[in-house]
């Protein structure tokens, strides 16, 4: 077969006028036999759409070709016409086709709908399907429009650690990274000597960059992060993954105000971006996974963020008459029934909910005038509840020593980090996004394990 270049089905499709010789090459979605003629679906990713090949008994390979199951590769060369057919405007007569991979009978995506559990049995193939096809080109399209935002606004793009010796949120719940014999470790007095250990010192992966991107912050302003982040949490419910992605801007000379701001400008950002770049995809999720998605995302888009500190926010809920499953109670975290009432019946739209108690967050938040709250924001969502958790962080050095003194935190942990608040501090703020939360979001799928490539749960890291 000669050569030619490869154009993409996306590129195909917005054709104003036929085209000759056109190559495309792809996986066969569907392929249907009539008499005299045979019609393949035939898919590349580039796009939702599948462009229409049509088959003529002609062809030398003819009976070779229409025996090519779901899933088979193949390059196409052929006219580019009009289509007859209703929802559609272009289909490829092919003039000749190669078969470059078949599939047998026992490829797994035969049929047209599968379950979700089922598709993530075999995530190395569950990418060819619609529904983690739309999935996944929205991850990248997003992701780009991540760095646009930061980009655009004179933002560093900072890449923190994944090994560190830091738990940012002091929960535990770190993956340790060891090259000890995990049978016979070296030990001191019954403890493990970690001085023998790799990095000579207890690491593990990260849970989060911000400790790392404060320290950039007091030196270019304005800074961000965005990678993969890690928790050893043995949960299995449908918001959770021992490893998921975190966008994590930090602003100097910034307060609690400045960074509500920014954080709905980025989230304003971002569903736009969706809105008007994804709309074939959007279209898909709308009829196929949440009913009323692009009108929720429109609606964001154009909403009103309001304002809400958290003391106000447990009277309302509180005097609301609603029976919730968790009580209301002022010092305790806000349950995710709490959050969408909040948005879904008292401010019909996304709230910004501020000043929680000092101790239910975290050290590096910074300790408000009553000594009692600390200047923490979240901003919940209609549907979703909290989608962005971010704090102005505490710049005054005594005040952060006593803090974590108040939870335990060694100070010699966490010398390099008290060292910025004794050499030109500065009030600083940021928050974090998780990727996946805001993918659920924006797609309507219910189990952040359908929006990353490659989920990371409890017994399960086979792909």
């Amino acid at each position: 077969m000669k050569r030619h270049s490869r154009v993409a089905i996306k590129q195909l499709l917005r054709m104003s006028e036929p085209a000759a010789d056109v190559c495309v090459k792809g996986w066969v979605r569907s392929i249907r036999r009539g008499k005299g003629v045979a019609f393949i679906a035939l898919n590349d990713g580039s796009c939702f759409a599948s462009v229409q090949i049509v088959l003529n008994p002609g062809m030398d390979n003819y009976a070779a070709v229409i025996k090519v199951g779901t899933g088979g590769c193949l390059t196409v060369v052929g006219q580019m016409v009009e289509s007859p057919a209703s929802g559609q405007d272009w289909e490829l007569q092919a003039s000749s086709v190669e078969i470059i991979g078949e599939a047998d009978e026992d490829y797994p995506l035969q049929k047209k709908r599968h379950s979700f559990e089922y598709l993530r049995s075999i995530a190395h193939l569950r990418p060819r399907s619609n529904t983690f096809g739309a999935v996944f080109r929205l991850r990248s399209a997003l992701a780009f429009a991540v760095h646009q935002f930061f980009q655009e606004r004179g933002f560093m793009y900072v890449q923190t650690p994944i090994i560190t010796a830091n738990d940012c949120e002091g929960a535990g719940e770190m993956f340790r990274v060891t090259t000890l014999d995990p049978v016979n470790p070296p030990r001191n007095d019954e403890q493990i000597n970690w001085k023998e250990d790799f990095f000579a010192e207890r690491t593990g992966l990260t849970v989060s960059g911000q400790l790392q991107g404060e320290l950039f912050v007091t030196a270019f302003s304005d800074i961000y992060t965005f990678g993969p982040t890690f928790r050893a949490e043995n949960s299995n419910t449908s918001r959770h993954a021992a490893e998921f992605w975190m966008i994590e801007p930090e602003i100097a000379f910034a307060d609690l105000a400045d960074n509500c701001r920014l954080g709905e400008e980025f989230l304003r950002y971002l569903v736009v971006y969706a809105l008007e770049n994804c709309e074939e995809d959007l279209d898909f999720f709308n009829q196929r996974i949440e009913k009323g998605l692009i009108d929720k995302l429109e609606s964001l888009a154009k909403a009103e963020f309001r304002t809400v500190s958290y003391t106000e926010a447990v009277e309302l809920l509180r005097n609301s008459g609603q029976n919730f499953e968790f009580p209301v109670d002022w010092g305790h975290d806000l349950q995710s029934e709490h959050e969408r009432y909040l948005t879904e019946k008292i401010f019909n739209g996304p709230v910004f909910v501020t000043d929680y108690p000092k101790q239910i967050k975290a050290f590096y938040m910074r300790m408000n005038e009553d000594e009692k709250t600390v200047a923490a924001m979240d901003l919940l969502v209609p549907r979703v509840g909290e989608i962005i958790g971010g704090s102005q962080r505490e710049e005054r050095y005594d005040i952060l020593r006593n803090r974590m003194a108040e939870q335990g935190i060694a100070e010699d942990d966490l010398d390099w980090y008290l060292d910025i608040r004794r050499w030109g501090t500065c009030p600083h703020a940021g928050f974090g996004l998780g990727f996946e939360r805001l993918l659920m979001y924006l797609t309507g799928m219910e189990n952040i394990r359908d929006v990353i490539p490659f989920p990371r749960t409890p017994g399960n890291a086979r792909f």
